[in-house]
């Protein structure tokens, strides 16, 4: 990926690292996805994608699998 750019997390490859800026607008995904660690200014890493779409992110010293359709909502600036 090209340095700072701009994509939906979905787009992310595996072992790319990014930070987010944006979050779903809708309420409810948008809390949950903070609690479960996934919030705007979060540094995350793409450790896996699996077939259909979902990806496996890490965040801190967790991993979180996110649907395709979740992932295409959040904002992510790859670095």
């Amino acid at each position: 990926m090209p340095s700072s750019a701009s994509v939906p997390l979905v787009k992310l490859r595996k072992g790319d690292h990014g930070v987010i800026l944006t979050l779903p607008k809708q309420a409810e995904l948008r809390s949950q996805c903070i609690r479960l660690g996934i919030c705007v200014a979060a540094q995350v890493r793409c450790s896996q994608r699996l077939p259909g779409g979902t990806i496996i992110i890490e965040i801190g010293r967790q991993e979180i699998a996110i649907g395709k359709a979740l992932a295409g909502e959040i904002e992510v600036n790859v670095e």
